[in-house]
Parts: structure tokens; sequence; C-alpha cells
């Protein structure tokens, strides 16, 4: 078999989304993949499944822990988007725009 370039592929083991993402198609496609998905339950969801009774099924299970780390990425997302040539990307090419992140990110954490 001949080799592949480039960077080899893979597949994550979690997927961490807000509430928007809990639809069935989504769970299906990652639980196909053999993908995790830790997605909290929309509250209509959840009185839809209760009303159901027996008939509403299992709810998907839900790591707290693991959810508390999506958290601090959205933090540190925003943070960066507080810098106007990150948010709006004037720059030209990824280079220079992966060196403006590297500059931003250099400063939050010296500023931490």
């Amino acid at each position: 078999m001949p080799r592949r370039r480039g960077r080899p592929r893979t597949r994550p083991t979690l997927v961490l989304a807000d509430k928007a993402y809990s639809s069935r198609a989504i769970r299906t496609h990652l639980r196909r993949r053999a993908i995790r998905a830790v997605i909290p339950i929309p509250a209509d969801q959840q009185a839809h499944r209760a009303r159901r009774g027996s008939r509403g099924g299992r709810p998907p299970v839900f790591d707290r822990n693991a959810y508390k780390q999506r958290n601090t990425v959205e933090r540190c997302i925003n943070r960066l988007k507080q810098w106007r040539g990150i948010a709006t990307r004037y720059e030209k090419t990824a280079t220079i725009y992966l060196a403006g992140l590297h500059l931003a990110g250099i400063f939050l954490w010296s500023a931490r």
C-alpha cells in the first residue's frame, strides 16, 4: 500500500458542544463514528422525554466534569477575540494570522 502524504488522520474521542447541537442526527453521527458526545440536553427535550414516560427512551449520558473544560476554552476564545486583528482577520496569509494568535496567546498567558 502506498504511503499517504500529509497529516495522519485522527479521530477525537470526545466532542464537547452546547445545547444547540443536541439533535438526534448529530448524536447518531457521533455514535456511528465511536465519538463520545458531551452535550447537555435542552429543557424542552427533557420535558418531552418525561412526558412520554417509559416510551421517551433513556436520556443520553452527560459528563459534567468533561463539560467544564468547554467553558475554559470558550473563555480563552473570547479573550482572544478582544484583539481586533484576530477577531476580524485582517491578515492576508495564514502564517501571519497564526503569528498574531501566538502573540496574543503570549500576552494572555503573561497577564494571567
